[in-house]
């Protein structure tokens, strides 16, 4: 069952915040980057948007911008939202594509110890794709945003 997102109490944080947005899916991936980024603003932080062909380039991006973000610590970035909606299709290139995905980004924030926030999201269909990305109870991208300020105040206490 799909769990509704919990309404937070948005404490003022600040924090530089990068989203990485996939073009492909656009109705589905702007409804979550719209989320993501009032989510943000509402905090205090400032947010830079990247947008990229589809989810299997978001990687790249991400790992660039934490290379530059430890490269060069006055221009940190508290962390990086990633932002996709892959569709199954008829062959098995979705679950290759969400699994490439999941493993790079993954090996990102590792390398770099940067939060990389991962919303690239695997869904059987337009109907799921509609209630996480579009219905406000449930959008994922106010979660990764949500997700990602948590994580700014971890690293940042560590």
């Amino acid at each position: 069952m799909l769990k509704p997102i919990k309404t937070k109490t948005v404490r003022k944080t600040g924090g530089t915040f990068a989203i990485i947005a996939s073009k492909y899916n656009a109705r589905y991936v702007d409804a979550m980057l719209r989320a993501a980024k009032a989510e943000i603003l509402r905090a205090g932080g400032t947010v830079q948007i990247i947008r990229v062909p589809g989810a299997y380039e978001i990687p790249v991006v991400a790992a660039k911008l934490a290379r530059a973000s430890r490269l060069a610590p006055d221009a940190a970035l508290s962390a990086i939202i990633c932002l996709g909606v892959i569709l199954r299709g008829a062959t098995t290139h979705a679950q290759h594509i969400g699994e490439a995905v999941s493993n790079a980004l993954v090996q990102i924030q590792i390398q770099h110890e940067v939060p990389v926030i991962h919303e690239v999201l695997l869904l059987e269909n337009e109907q799921q794709a509609r209630e996480r990305c579009l219905d406000q109870k449930h959008n994922r991208g106010t979660e990764a945003a949500q997700t990602a300020l948590e994580m700014a105040r971890v690293m940042k206490n560590l």
